[in-house]
């Protein structure tokens, strides 16, 4: 795991190499000190005004997470809050903000769903993904809607010169069975990569025993295939294509079961099927030696059909977003660089569900200028937003950067970001129970102040910190009219953010550290209240030591106590969890690995639910992965 590292002489960075390294977009994302998100275009780590954590291929294969959660959990203000185990509806909150108020790219394409926002991170395989970028902050300036927590940028597997095969098999308990095949190769013009994976598991129940509505295993079924094609005319004119689609099915419990006056329940036995896809096409053109653009059409989609043994019929909520973006990166000087650009996105949404509306549009134009000197450096960024509903929309960001030395450096930022309603928020209607969407809602909208510290101690231990406030206003919530008894969605709360996160990197005695803390004080600024579902307190810790062709490792997790609702009334317990690793690269081309999951098998819950028992209300977690095993091989040879 790669962060962002300091500049040892900032002036030494000639802006120039900001349009090299634009030219060389694809070989950037195998780069550890290089990062794509910040800006939108690859550059030198060491450039970022942001605080980014990046995960390449390789530390995917060393760290060993099960999906990307357990992965994005690694990162400092990141919180993972899921209903159960793998595949099960999981929310991503960075620094406090809410799981739809972080923006997912897929390869810079937009993903998610728009009747509900956030993206389903759930059913991304791992097998199938090169790189992800975490980006922690407001970047609404640069990418609009969605970007008040941060930015996740998930780059889907790449090709390389020769020709490699992959083959993966996998096994484990509760059912657990994992398989992949991949074919990359290509030459100095031309690279491709095609990867499909397999991954099954019978799972176990998600739910309290003592609740017997739904008390089975609950299964998972994930089918993914990506593709990647990248080609060079020249050495100025490149073009490529990016595609990743998984589809499956996932069962899950249904805690509010119906049950007959004698309290024996009717197991519902619900399940989704889901697919969720994405597909990019860039042409990429280094117009002068200070000038590129770069055009990329994308479409995205996330579909899902629920389906339960009580009711009849299906529910269906399908996104289908269309996308296109032009982006130019300009050289002015070694000292100064321009990006600019515009962006178009298109949501339309097909559902059972009944929606006054189904589609809408977004335009974009933005700007933003970096200065790097030698006494300090800035950023200042521009964009407006024209929505087909709520109108329009202006953020800015700016950011001053002062380097104290040749290892340590201090940046300071104001950012403005803002959220979109969903079609949920905005056009839902379900006269039957008095609920209903409000077309004049407008965007939530936040104002962060960040102070970001970064130091190099020594050779092998490095520092990143960062304190900060976040301020929420038009939050979007529902609210009940006693007077007409109808329930609808309004900008009724704020919130306000203070946070401090560190991440601390260390090689001694060869043991590779990677130590990660976050405290934040997420609080309802109306109620005092603390925001549920939000530990206060969090962190994890992962060692690795190398011997020769063995590998061991181990990632420790804590996180404090938090609320399950917005009143503070109950109260979810704090954990801690141990997972162990271990690999033998046998050859260059067989490898083993296994990995134990929470070794101690400690019970432990991320959210609650209720339910009644002749007017007495109970509350249970769902259940949490327990202890698991799973041995893999891996076999790559070269053709």
């Amino acid at each position: 795991m790669k962060r962002s590292r300091l500049a040892l002489a900032i002036a030494a960075l000639p802006l120039a190499a900001a349009a090299e390294s634009s030219l060389d977009y694809e070989q950037a994302l195998k780069l550890p000190n290089t990062v794509v998100t910040a800006s939108r275009t690859a550059q030198d780590s060491k450039e970022t005004t942001a605080a980014v954590t990046v995960f390449t291929r390789d530390d995917i294969e060393r760290l060993q997470p099960v999906n990307v959660a357990d992965l994005l959990s690694r990162v400092p203000g990141v919180q993972v809050q899921q209903s159960g185990g793998r595949g099960s509806s999981t929310n991503i909150m960075i620094r406090g903000t809410s799981n739809a108020q972080s923006l997912v790219l897929v390869d810079g394409v937009r993903v998610g769903s728009a009747s509900a926002g956030g993206a389903s991170l759930q059913h991304l395989n791992l097998e199938q993904i090169e790189r992800i970028e975490v980006l922690r902050g407001a970047r609404s300036a640069v990418y609009g809607s969605d970007a008040i927590g941060g930015v996740i940028q998930i780059f889907t597997r790449r090709g390389s010169e020769g020709l490699q095969g992959r083959v993966r098999v996998a096994a484990g308990n509760k059912g657990l069975w994992e398989r992949s095949l991949g074919l990359s190769g290509g030459d100095q013009q031309t690279t491709f990569n095609l990867s499909a994976s397999l991954d099954e598991m019978s799972g176990f129940d998600r739910t309290h025993k003592s609740f017997d509505s739904d008390a089975d295993h609950d299964a998972y079924r994930n089918k993914a295939f990506s593709f990647s094609l990248a080609h060079a005319f020249t050495d100025r004119v490149k073009a490529g294509v990016n595609f990743l689609e998984q589809r499956g099915k996932t069962e899950y419990d249904n805690p509010y079961g119906r049950s007959d006056s004698n309290w024996v329940a009717h197991p519902a036995e619900p399940y989704d099927k889901f697919k969720v896809s994405s597909v990019s096409a860039y042409f990429d053109v280094q117009a002068t030696d200070q000038w590129n653009t770069k055009l990329t059409l994308g479409h995205s989609e996330d579909k899902s059909s629920n389906y339960d043994k009580l009711f009849a019929g299906v529910d269906d909520f399908n996104t289908y977003r269309d996308s296109a973006t032009w982006l130019n990166t300009l050289s002015l000087t070694e000292q100064h660089s321009l990006l600019f650009g515009a962006d178009y996105l298109k949501d339309k949404l097909r559902s059972t569900g009944d929606f006054t509306k189904t589609s809408r549009w977004n335009q974009a134009a933005f700007i933003q200028h970096n200065y790097r000197g030698e006494l300090f450096g800035t950023e200042l960024g521009l964009r407006h937003d024209k929505n087909q509903q709520f109108g329009n929309e202006n953020t800015w960001n700016a950011a001053l950067t002062i380097p104290f030395d040749q290892n340590n450096e201090l940046t300071v930022s104001y950012a403005e970001a803002f959220k979109a309603p969903t079609f949920n928020d905005l056009y839902s209607q379900y006269p039957d129970i008095s609920f209903y969407g409000n077309p004049s809602l407008k965007a939530e909208t936040s104002k962060s102040f960040e102070l970001l510290l970064k130091s190099q101690l020594s050779e092998n231990v490095s520092v990143e910190s960062a304190l900060y406030r976040t301020d929420i206003s038009n939050l979007i919530a529902s609210e009940y009219n006693r007077s007409n008894g109808i329930t609808k969605m309004q900008n009724v709360k704020k919130a306000r953010i203070n946070g401090f996160e560190a991440s601390l990197l260390h090689k001694v005695y060869d043991l590779d550290g990677s130590l990660n803390i976050s405290i934040i004080d997420p609080r309802d600024r109306k109620s005092g209240h603390q925001l549920p579902r939000r530990a206060k307190r969090t962190l994890s810790y992962d060692l690795d030591k190398q011997l020769g062709a063995f590998g061991m490792g181990a990632t420790w997790k804590l996180a404090s106590s938090s609320y399950n609702d917005d009143k503070n009334t109950k109260t979810i317990a704090g954990y801690g969890t141990l997972d162990l690793r271990g690999s033998w690269q046998a050859n260059d081309e067989l490898g083993f690995d296994l990995r134990l999951g929470n070794i101690f098998d400690k019970g432990y819950t991320r959210a609650l639910y209720n339910y009644k028992v002749n007017s007495e209300t109970y509350s249970y977690g769902y259940r949490e992965d327990p202890f698991t095993i799973r041995l893999g091989l891996t076999w790559t040879p070269n053709l």
